[in-house]
Formats: structure tokens, C-alpha cells, sequence
């Protein structure tokens, strides 16, 4: 029996696309791999369908372009709803969030159900080479996002994340506005909304070392002001 679908969308991941996908197969429990490749021209794509030779459980959804970490999530809980899989992650291919975690996101949902966020601060601030200026960003924004939500996480903008089908199936995926930051926010806010039980496991997230950050001014204007539109969007009994 599979133990859930390993959601990980790529975008020029070619230094560490094998890597990744290999060390998710080693782990104990039988772990499927979605790779959402938004054409890349440094032929990620291409490594994942050779290794697909020598894994049975490894799948490849293949776009037509450069669309945005968030339809890029959404179009593979819609691949994974449609497939049945019970418990479905987030998570990023730059060995960032380790591999060997997902055991233990897994192990939480399992046990209480909903959504389990892989936070760098539930237990004070575990994040491995970034500037300091980034690490202040990133955590002034999740107490920043937690002020304006009422949200009780630590971790607003965690990207390594472990829902229940039912979560899914319970949010209409196609009102989804949001590609960057806000993204992950805008999942949790609706979880919350939702009333479905959000736990944090405790992780050490180590920044990239090879390849280039999508890290853009652009994702952090759409967090700042993603929230505010959020609540509004709340309030309104729009959301």
C-alpha cells in the first residue's frame, strides 16, 4: 500500500532532480513521487522520465511553461484527488526540506488527521545557511501573517506540508489566487477556515546549495499584501 503522493514541482532542477527523487524511494515507507516540471529548458523533465524506467511509482506532469509555484501545487492535488491517494505532500526539490521527514509529516497526519506544516519555528528558529536578513524576513512574516489571520501557526509560509484527501477535496481548488508565498499561506488560511485540525513538526530547513533560488520581490509584495486580501475576502464570506 502506497503511503501518499510526494508533490514536487521543478523549474531548471536538473543539479538535484535525481538526487531527490532517488532519496525519497530509499525512505521505509513506499512513497509515490509526482514531478510538476513547467518546461524547463535545462532538461529536468528529461532526467524524470529516464528514471521512470527504474521507478514504477515515479510520475511526471509536464506544462507548457513557467505558471507559478501555486498552480503548480494545485494542478498536482488535482492529479492526486483523481488518483485516490490518501495523504498528499508538498515539497521542494532543493533538499531544502529533507527527505527523510516526510516520515515523520506522515506519521502526524496519520495520527491527528488534516494538515501537518513542517515548521522552521515551532521550536524557535531551525534554519540552516540564510543571511540574516532573510531569516528575519521570513520569520516576521509568519508572525506578521499570524497577527492578521489569528491563524495558531508558527510557520505560515512552510512549503513542506502533509494533507488528508479530505482537506483537499474540501477546499475548491479552483478559487485558489495566489502562486508565491502567499500561496502557502492562502492553503493554511483556508484549512484553518475550514476548521480542520493544523499540527507543526519541527524541521531544519537548509537553504539550496546547488542550483538558483525562485526567491523574487515579487513573491514577497504578493505576501504582505496576499493577507490583507485574505481577511477581506473572510469577512466578506468570500473566500
Amino acid at each position: 500500500m502506497n503511503a501518499g503522493l510526494v508533490i514536487i514541482p521543478t523549474y531548471n532542477e536538473i543539479e538535484n532532480i535525481a538526487q531527490i527523487i532517488e532519496a525519497v524511494f530509499e525512505l521505509p515507507e513506499c512513497f509515490h513521487v509526482l514531478i510538476v516540471d513547467d518546461n524547463s529548458p535545462d532538461g529536468t523533465a528529461a532526467v524524470v522520465e529516464q528514471l521512470q524506467e527504474q521507478y514504477d511509482n515515479l510520475h511526471l506532469l509536464k506544462r507548457k511553461g513557467k505558471d507559478g509555484l501555486g498552480t503548480a501545487y494545485v494542478d498536482g492535488f488535482k492529479w492526486a484527488l483523481a488518483r485516490d491517494y490518501a495523504y498528499i505532500f508538498e515539497m521542494d526539490a532543493d533538499f531544502s526540506h529533507n527527505p527523510h521527514d516526510l516520515s515523520r509529516l506522515l506519521a502526524s497526519c496519520q495520527a491527528n488527521g488534516g494538515m501537518v506544516v513542517g515548521s522552521r519555528y515551532v521550536t524557535g528558529v531551525n534554519v540552516v545557511n540564510w543571511p540574516l536578513n532573510r531569516v528575519l524576513l521570513s520569520y516576521g512574516a509568519s508572525i506578521y501573517v499570524r497577527w492578521i489571520t489569528r491563524m495558531p501557526i508558527k510557520d505560515t509560509t512552510a512549503g513542506f506540508v502533509c494533507y488528508t484527501k479530505e482537506v483537499l477535496e474540501r477546499i475548491d481548488l479552483d478559487r485558489i489566487r495566489f502562486v508565491g508565498y502567499a500561496f502557502q499561506i492562502e492553503m493554511k488560511y483556508r484549512v484553518y477556515v475550514k476548521k480542520f485540525p493544523i499540527t507543526e513538526v519541527p524541521i531544519i530547513f537548509t537553504d539550496r546549495t546547488r542550483g538558483e533560488s525562485k526567491m523574487s520581490k515579487g513573491i514577497i509584495k504578493e505576501a504582505i499584501f496576499g493577507v490583507m486580501s485574505l481577511k477581506i475576502r473572510k469577512l466578506l464570506n468570500k473566500l
